[in-house]
């Protein structure tokens, strides 16, 4: 070709072709406009440092392109990795009681309306209520996540004041949230007290004063510190002069679990909320979409007085939840006051029993012939979503040996929006984390993934 820019399709051209692309052609115009645009600046870039291309290299690359624009796009997905509360896939999925009240409220709601009186209502009288009642606190209020509402709690009732914290809890979660900065941003000022692994009630005693706001303990939810340790329970904190504030993280209603017929043995060192209000904190806040299993969100419960405070505070505007957040919320609560797990996926996937998983494991193998070298293999789930450090649940997976495990676990997430992990050369999909109506799902993938990747 005398003019290798010949080669280059016009934008017009190149989004016609777009169009005609079952995997990208659903994409909206401006879409695909910009994801041609892309490819061929790039082609031109190519070219003028010496590449010769083809037209249809060019088109190739277009697609290629416009289908990462599509896998950017939110799109479900099958957690298959063992990690139930998988904070990068979402945390906790939702069940369809929280679905259906979450489609009910896109509407007109009672959101801020009082039906009996026609008055003007408020938000917090629906879900925190109810959250509230279900762990035995006399007021809860509902914010956008469990950051926020510890930055709200710290900004209503420290600001400018002492908040004494152990040193062994000045952590740091996801996305580098630390204690110590989110302090400093409230105007608040840190009293750190006790060393790393040991903290003692009269480390506390020893700084309490009267510009002291609060005591606050902080949930190790996603590290475990053993060994030579000690730390002052809720309880003994709770004997001193000034509130006690937790933030409990991982969102446990109830240690004693009554929404299940025993609690299980993974959950015997989570702290509960209902016993950290029973042992005399003022206020806990915690997560919830995590071990609560509800849509993301921030709950803060405990004394009427400060919980109040709260609501009153400039931020709380600012950080709270839409209607439905709070209409899914609201659901979640009610499953729990009727003691009913089974409306929370969360609960239904951690504790299905082995035999379960196993009839579950076999069925896909023995529905789905072309997976006669699958097998089902022990393996290990966990909580994630920074809950329950260090523990982890029995589960089984379905584990297929392939010739390039990276490439086939890249199929799986692109071709079938499954995410699964690798194992000593083999693909996993670990079925504790997986719905049992994806089963038919799992098993078309797999069956697709010894097609193309047989070693």
């Amino acid at each position: 070709m005398d003019n290798p820019r010949r080669a280059l399709p016009s934008i017009e051209v190149t989004v016609a072709h777009l169009q005609r692309a079952s995997n990208v052609a659903a994409l909206p115009h401006d879409l695909l406009t910009a994801a041609a645009r892309t490819t061929i600046d790039e082609a031109r870039k190519r070219i003028e440092q010496g590449a010769l291309l083809e037209r249809s290299e060019i088109l190739e690359q277009a697609e290629i392109t416009a289908n990462a624009v599509a896998g950017r796009l939110l799109q479900p997905m099958i957690n298959a990795t063992g990690i139930l509360l998988h904070t990068n896939l979402g945390r906790a999925p939702l069940g369809t009681s929280t679905i259906d009240a979450i489609i009910h409220a896109s509407g007109s709601t009672n959101l801020e309306y009082i039906i009996e009186t026609g008055q003007r209502g408020s938000r917090h009288d629906h879900a925190g209520h109810l959250l509230a009642l279900a762990c035995g606190a006399e007021a809860g209020m509902i914010v956008n996540n469990n950051a926020a509402a510890v930055v709200l709690v710290l900004a209503t009732l420290a600001r400018g004041k002492e908040v004494v914290v152990s040193r062994g809890e000045l952590v740091e979660i996801g996305g580098g949230f630390r204690v110590p900065e989110i302090l400093a941003e409230t105007s608040a000022q840190l009293i750190e007290v006790g060393t790393t692994n040991r903290t003692r009630l009269r480390d506390y005693e020893k700084v309490i004063n009267d510009n002291t706001a609060m005591t606050l303990k902080v949930h190790a939810s996603n590290y475990r510190m053993v060994g030579f340790t000690e730390a002052t329970s809720v309880a003994e904190l709770a004997t001193l002069s000034v509130p006690v504030v937790v933030d409990a993280g991982s969102g446990l209603l109830d240690r004693d679990t009554p929404w299940l017929a025993q609690p299980p043995s993974w959950l015997a060192d989570e702290p509960g909320i209902r016993q950290t209000l029973d042992d005399g904190a003022s206020i806990v806040t915690f997560s919830g979409d995590k071990l609560l299993g509800g849509p993301q969100s921030g709950i803060i419960v405990g004394t009427r007085v400060l919980i109040e405070r709260c609501k009153q505070h400039p931020l709380a505007r600012a950080l709270r939840c839409d209607k439905t957040t709070i209409a899914g919320l609201q659901a979640v609560a009610i499953a729990y006051l009727d003691r009913d797990a089974s409306q929370i996926p969360l609960w239904q996937r951690a504790t299905a029993e082995m035999s379960e998983l196993r009839a579950r494991g076999n069925a896909i193998i023995n529905t789905t012939l072309s997976l006669d070298r699958v097998a089902v293999v022990d393996h290990e789930a966990a909580a994630g979503g920074g809950s329950l450090p260090g523990h982890t649940i029995p589960s089984l997976a379905l584990a297929v040996v392939v010739s390039d495990v990276t490439s086939a676990l890249r199929h799986l997430r692109t071709r079938h929006h499954i995410v699964a992990i690798a194992r000593d050369g083999r693909v996993l999909c670990d079925l504790r984390s997986v719905g049992p109506g994806e089963d038919a799902l799992i098993g078309a993938a797999l069956a697709d993934l010894i097609a193309t990747f047989a070693p």
